[in-house]
């Protein structure tokens, strides 16, 4: 087994997070070289770690013993970083985002496809826990066909960091956080979308978005709410889901949650009313107890290699990927489609 020997271009956030906690994952095929930053203070940190500095992009892209490149640097520069590391030879990961736009992707795309390299984009959250439960109930049904997603995630924080505040740098939510869970949504529903209707939020001032509402409608007649917010000081759960035999909630990232799944429909008595504010109802009763039973999330792991596993035998292997371009692509159409969408509601 020959490791596949990388350089990471930008040792910020995402760069030291790729080279500190998910290539170690596997060691026997995936080697870290060395890195290029464009700030000193980070190079002379990642020098600490024992890795090679190099002084400049062009270094890495002339460096023979460099198979693949990592791009961790803000989003819009990745179109050109990636394009020049595939004409110099080298496979490339490049992190979410994947480019500014459909057609700087299809660029990309098409300097990959003429150099027979291997461009693949960090989809990470595929392999969340959570999301492998969700997948896990809407491929197997335990609480019926998933008729209505809501998948969401929330904090107070507001937008982080420096760029990410600033159009031009492809800052905003929907770039950020809109990417991973419209990368799960579609990953998860194989059907065509129909209809999509989206509100983009600018309460906190900046010129990019602080957070988003979709509401997405597919042919196969699978409704999702994908929500993120940076101004949420109580959260709603991260996954809110509703099937034909039942209701499963995940709370947050511990897996705290569970799912209600209606009984024999036999047993079930009729409703007593109960006081609703200052009158009487049925319909918002409580089932009984006949009615439903409780049971604990399921314990699921991925059936799909790890990225990084799956990036070598890519390479090595020529296996399928794990995430794939045409997928890729069609999460940044329907980016497009949502701040297209938004702007007809200002």
């Amino acid at each position: 087994m020959t490791a596949i020997n990388f350089a990471v271009i930008g040792y910020g956030g995402m760069g030291s997070y790729h080279i500190h906690n998910i290539m170690p994952n596997e060691n026997e095929r995936i080697h870290v070289v060395g890195t290029y930053d464009h700030s000193e203070e980070r190079q002379a940190i990642s020098s600490q770690h024992n890795h090679k500095i190099y002084s400049s992009l062009e270094d890495i892209l002339q460096d023979q013993t460099i198979e693949a490149v990592l791009i961790a640097t803000p989003n819009d520069s990745h179109k050109e970083l990636a394009i020049q590391a595939l004409k110099s030879g080298k496979h490339v990961v490049c992190e979410k985002p994947v480019t500014m736009n459909v057609a700087e992707l299809d660029e990309v795309l098409k300097v990959a496809k003429e150099t027979g390299l291997t461009f693949m984009v960090h989809q990470n959250r595929r392999w969340d826990p959570d999301f492998l439960i969700t997948r896990e109930l809407y491929k197997n049904q335990q609480i019926g066909e998933l008729f209505q997603i809501e998948s969401r995630v929330q904090g107070a924080n507001g937008i982080p960091g420096d760029w990410r505040h600033e159009l031009k740098h492809g800052g905003g939510m929907l770039l950020d956080w809109g990417v991973h869970l419209l990368d799960q949504l579609l990953f998860l529903v194989d059907s065509r979308i129909v209809k999509v209707l989206a509100d983009l939020s600018y309460i906190l001032g900046d010129e990019v978005d602080d957070g988003f509402i979709a509401y997405i409608i597919f042919e196969n007649g699978s409704r999702a709410i994908i929500e993120v917010g940076t101004t949420n000081y109580i959260k709603l759960p991260r996954w809110y889901l509703k099937g034909t035999k039942g209701t499963g909630v995940i709370h947050d990232w511990d897996l705290s949650g569970e799912l209600v799944i209606e009984s024999d429909k036999q047993a079930i008595q009729a409703p007593e009313p109960i006081q609703a504010g200052v009158g009487l109802t049925k319909t918002m009763a409580p089932p009984s107890e006949e009615a439903t039973e409780t049971k604990k999330l399921p314990n699921v792991s991925a059936e799909y290699d790890p990225f990084y596993k799956n990036f070598y035998k890519v390479v090595r292997e020529q296996a399928e990927p794990v995430v794939k371009n045409e997928e890729v692509r069609k999460v940044m159409i329907l980016i497009e489609e949502i701040f297209e969408t938004a702007k007809k509601l200002k």
